[in-house]
């Protein structure tokens, strides 16, 4: 054997040792972030529930055989589920999914009677009860409701019964929209202090690239770190029933792996696909948390309330934030954005206008474009009055963009 062909098999036997070694330490880090996933949140969508036909009995039989698996085994599971708008679309014999909302809201109506029923049915199987739970977002934007909620599926899952949770499409408008069930299923992960969410999809994770369009693409394993690129490179097509796509879900891994979340997208269609991924085995993509877990408190100002405006601060103030965990003060605010009034919570952003932190205001949108620039001393007299120093105080302020990626901290 010449001396260059010995030197490639060398070569090819190095690179696959490194392959092989790479793909155990994925599996090893699979492992012990899912033993100690004693809570988790399963979210599953549209796409895999239903067919052509309506739902998909079978995928709900599975899935219910899975889910029951993990209960028995003494997990707690909260079931994040889509359908009930596919639902009603067949069995009302539409052609195509209605995009008015008093249309949506009367087909989810017909729908998710079914889906509760065939919930029931399939769980019923191995003796679990269901229960269902029909949310809006302003249910958990208000605290005293929000934390209503917590307690009742707490109740819930100490009986040992599984709560299955969905948008109240029926009576929901679009200033109380979740957006989809990828974005209400990251709330429920926050709300309920869950270990991990299981996103379940008709793919069977994030690609490199369109699968759909590009043969070669090439499933993403493992990600540590999901920045802007990836969220504009992330495929946003959605399915002929589903709202979420690729991007929706990728966002939702941004959000709950900056609280120091883990998050996990792979097809539901495929069998033993939560089996495989409580035995660490390589399935999906794995989405790893950037940081120390967030209290439940900061993760509902993060990323449960809506905006209602925006305040621009100097590079000081960011500065001040970011690295030394302080307040945000009137003298350095350049800009206010938006008509909020005093509780509401805001943006904040850096001169470049990117968002890099979100909080609960002390003041009011027009009082606080009178205090811009200046000391928290000249607060009383410019205002007639002066309730806090702090247009922001530290304590309900939370920072939304990981510690490697703030661009005012140089």
């Amino acid at each position: 054997m010449s001396f260059a062909k010995h030197f490639l098999r060398v070569c090819q036997y190095y690179l696959s040792f490194l392959a092989m070694s790479a793909t155990q330490e994925r599996m090893q880090i699979r492992k012990d972030l899912f033993d100690r996933a004693k809570r988790t949140v399963i979210k599953v969508g549209t796409g895999v529930l239903t067919h052509d036909q309506g739902l998909s009995m079978k995928v709900i039989r599975h899935l219910a055989r899975e889910i029951s698996w993990l209960m028995d085994q003494g997990r707690e599971v909260i079931l994040v589920s889509s359908g009930a708008i596919g639902s009603g679309v067949r069995r009302m014999g539409l052609a195509q999914r209605p995009t008015d909302i008093p249309r949506k809201q009367a087909v989810a109506a017909v729908g998710q009677p079914g889906l509760m029923l065939a919930y029931e049915k399939a769980f019923g199987r191995y003796d679990k009860k269901v229960a269902q739970i029909l949310l809006t977002r302003d249910d958990l934007c208000h605290r005293k409701r929000h934390l209503n909620a917590r307690n009742t599926l707490n109740v819930l899952i100490n009986w040992k019964i599984l709560p299955i949770i969905n948008e109240n499409d029926t009576v929901v408008v679009d200033e109380l929209k979740f957006g989809d069930n990828d974005n209400l299923a990251a709330m429920m992960t926050h709300l309920m202090n869950a270990q991990i969410l299981i996103n379940l999809t008709d793919i069977d994770g994030l690609y490199d690239k369109d699968p759909q369009v590009h043969k070669e693409a090439t499933l993403v394993p493992l990600v540590s770190r999901i920045d802007r690129a990836m969220e504009r490179a992330a495929c946003d097509i959605p399915g002929a029933l589903g709202t979420g796509g690729m991007c929706s879900k990728v966002q939702t891994a941004r959000k709950l792996t900056t609280s120091g979340i883990p998050m996990v997208i792979a097809s539901g269609l495929k069998p033993n696909v939560l089996k495989s991924l409580f035995q660490g085995k390589d399935v999906g993509t794995l989405f790893l948390p950037r940081r120390q877990k967030m209290t439940s408190r900061k993760c509902w100002i993060a990323f449960t309330l809506k905006e209602k405006g925006a305040i621009k601060v100097d590079r000081g103030a960011a500065r001040a934030i970011c690295k030394q965990g302080k307040s945000l003060l009137p003298i350095g605010i350049i800009d206010v954005k938006g008509d909020f009034r005093e509780g509401d919570m805001v943006c904040c952003l850096d001169p470049d206008g990117v968002a890099f932190a979100r909080g609960l205001v002390n003041y009011k949108a027009s009082d606080i474009k009178k205090l811009m620039g200046l000391k928290t001393s000249q607060i009383e007299k410019q205002l007639g009055h002066k309730h806090y120093d702090e247009v922001v105080h530290r304590d309900n302020l939370v920072m939304i963009l990981d510690e490697t990626e703030e661009p005012i901290c140089p």
